[in-house]
């Protein structure tokens, strides 16, 4: 998954930010059950990258309700 910038975020529309966020929590869910097992992380800032994403599309909905 790619990482997403807030000008790509602020493009989408709100099925496509539920899509997203489904996707980001399940690579988050599958890489902290690696972690939990006891399996070699593949990138150390991987799992910031991931939460600070779903924390930009979540900041964007709620301004988008906002408006």
């Amino acid at each position: 998954m790619a990482i997403l910038r807030k000008k790509d975020i602020r493009k989408m529309d709100e099925k496509e930010l539920e899509k997203q966020m489904k996707e980001l929590n399940l690579e988050l869910s599958k890489e902290k059950a690696n972690i939990h097992i006891g399996a070699t992380v593949t990138s150390p800032g991987k799992l910031k990258e991931i939460r600070r994403t779903i924390a930009r599309i979540k900041t964007i909905k709620n301004e988008k309700r906002g408006e």
